[in-house]
């Protein structure tokens, strides 16, 4: 599972109740520890965080964090130790050994094959189908693996030790280790003897693996084990399949490298494309000297392909001063520092060969995923405010046949109150835009004060008073998806703008997940668009939530990526009105 490195959506700090719950569940999961044993795995006066990660085959866990290292990780609601925890604990799990040269298949992500477990003297554990396993080494009892029980020891045992034993989860040396101090495992001695056992025979090879002698590590070649432990792997169709794909697809690249090129060449392509462009078709020797920044922003980024965007981070340059070197190394242009720090380009040589020779490439489909295709697929969702009905409302409501707890759009109670009104013949006779206040209205809508004062209100008073008095709920509905209800009125997506030290200024946006927004992606875009630094931080009290941070009064161009870009209505966004004045007198 952690072979590979896996992405970080959060991390944040446990509070007091979610450790006590936390700690109860390690508690009924792992028996065995005691209630000391809990107390020094989870200190309660010591930091824990709880980080939220994706895997590399996409799935979706927590690893909670004590100090510098992981000790615990959720996956489907279960927990599993982390072999940090278990080399303190190291009697947690029922535990089996395997040998040294298996350990680097498994960190490599192979799930350890029954010929590779030694058998011991006193016999294996016995543990049950799906059950929690540690893995250790021989002559140590340090653990250094985790995984789950495929069969049952009886069944290990009756299959003469052929097949897979164990589905492993995470390892020493694996990318979950690394993640912590990578300290290596402590020196908990054992003395490891395979069972003398005439059991019967399953193999040359495997009976070295089920001596009926006093075997040490040393005693069996490790090419042999090897040998023995890939063609046990390789009897697996599952893992048959995986290997075959895998040299599929590495021959293929490896064929088709020079038509297929990598994405950092690819972007370098896109880059050379989009400055040629621009110079031969955008830029007029009037408009010289130009501010770098200007140009990559009005002429660079406007010569892109539709559905395609420059970002020289993912290319070789990693930056437009290091781009536009090589440029003035070509004697394509010439670029000065007019100013302290700002550096504009002075001169074009437009009789440059590679500018003549460049030919506006033929329309071609937008490509993928060069913008992060989402934000051209998105589509903003529908959004219904709606009202539920309480008990103190419910006799207005009741003659309509609804009950305490439905819920109804503004149109509705607006047409339940006119049939109301009408049906017990309320309208004020003389006034029709006033109604008279009955016992019902009374109660619903009156407070105690104005009972005695008020005999008649207005209709949109009557509206106003019931909407105010009920439960205000409201419906999200994204494109393809089933509609989602949720109490309370939407929150809106919040812009603001904070001063830091040195005058400097950040605008930070929150919010943008209830409206189906991926923050880290805003941010990419929203960065590529102004040349800004934008970062993504877990937002203080609220769990599972981000607020984007960016560089500078950026209100302007968030309004117009939103409002233009990704259609948000205008009355679900606050701090539109902090952008930065203009300096400029007209």
């Amino acid at each position: 599972m952690f072979a590979k490195p896996f992405k970080v959506k959060s991390n944040t700090a446990m509070k007091g109740s979610d450790r006590r719950k936390l700690r109860a569940d390690v508690g009924s999961s792992f028996p065995a520890l005691s209630t000391d044993n809990l107390s020094d795995l989870l200190p309660p006066k010591e930091e824990l965080n709880v980080v939220k990660v994706y895997a590399h085959k996409g799935e979706s866990l927590s690893i909670y964090v004590h100090g510098k290292n992981p000790i615990l990780f959720e996956l489907e609601r279960n927990l599993y130790p982390t072999v940090y925890t278990l080399w303190t604990f190291p009697d947690v799990l029922p535990a089996f050994t395997t040998w040294p040269p298996v350990l680097e298949k498994m960190a490599g992500g192979a799930d350890l094959m029954l010929p590779g477990v030694v058998v011991p003297s006193t016999g294996l554990p016995e543990v049950q189908q799906g059950q929690l396993c540690a893995v250790n080494l021989v002559g140590s009892r340090a653990p250094v693996a985790v995984g789950v029980a495929t069969m049952s020891t009886r069944e290990m045992l009756a299959s003469g030790m052929k097949g897979k034993g164990f589905n492993i989860l995470h390892t020493y040396k694996d990318q979950l280790w690394a993640s912590g101090d990578k300290s290596g495992p402590p020196v908990i001695t054992a003395v490891i003897t395979p069972m003398e056992t005439e059991a019967a025979p399953v193999g040359e090879q495997e009976d070295q693996l089920v001596s009926h002698n006093s075997v040490s590590e040393t005693s069996i070649p490790e090419t042999q084990l090897e040998n023995l432990y890939l063609f046990e792997v390789a009897a697996e169709a599952s893992h048959e399949r995986e290997d075959m794909a895998a040299d599929d697809a590495k021959h293929e690249t490896q064929d088709s490298e020079d038509c297929h090129p990598s994405p950092q060449e690819a972007m370098d392509n896109l880059l050379n494309q989009c400055f040629f462009h621009a110079l031969k078709f955008k830029v007029k020797k009037s408009d010289l000297p130009l501010l770098t920044s200007t140009f990559l922003r009005n002429y660079l980024f406007t010569c892109c392909p539709e559905g395609q965007q420059v970002d020289i981070k993912k290319s070789s340059y990693k930056k437009l001063s290091k781009f536009l070197q090589v440029m003035q190394q070509r004697k394509i242009l010439k670029v000065k520092e007019l100013s302290k720090g700002v550096e504009s380009i002075v001169e074009v040589d437009w009789k440059h060969p590679d500018i003549r020779s460049y030919v506006a490439p033929v329309s071609e489909p937008p490509a993928e995923d060069m913008d992060g295709g989402d934000e051209h697929l998105y589509q903003p969702p529908e959004i219904i405010t709606l009202y539920g009905i309480s008990a103190k409302m419910l006799p207005l409501f009741q003659e309509s046949g609804h009950r305490k707890g439905d819920l109804l759009t503004p149109s509705d109670v607006r047409s339940m109150i006119i049939s109301y009104v009408k049906t017990n013949e309320l309208v004020h006779p003389e006034n029709k835009n006033f109604v008279t206040v009955n016992p019902v209205i009374c109660d619903c809508l009156l407070d105690r004060s104005e009972q005695n004062d008020i005999t008649f209100l207005k209709w949109d008073d009557l509206v106003t008073r019931c909407l105010e008095r009920m439960q205000h709920s409201h419906q999200v509905t994204f494109a393809g998806c089933s509609p989602v209800i949720r109490k309370g009125n939407i929150e809106h997506i919040d812009i603001s703008v904070a001063q830091r030290s040195s005058n400097k200024k950040v605008t930070m946006i929150k919010n943008l997940e209830s409206y189906g927004l991926d923050p880290s992606s805003f941010a990419s875009l929203l960065q590529q668009r102004v040349q800004a630094s934008a970062t993504c931080t877990a937002l203080p009290g609220a769990k599972d939530r981000v607020q984007v941070q960016i560089q500078g009064n950026q209100v302007s161009q968030i309004g117009k990526l939103l409002l233009e870009h990704f259609k948000i209505p205008r009355k679900y966004v606050n701090g539109l009105d902090l952008s930065a004045k203009s300096s400029k007198k007209k």
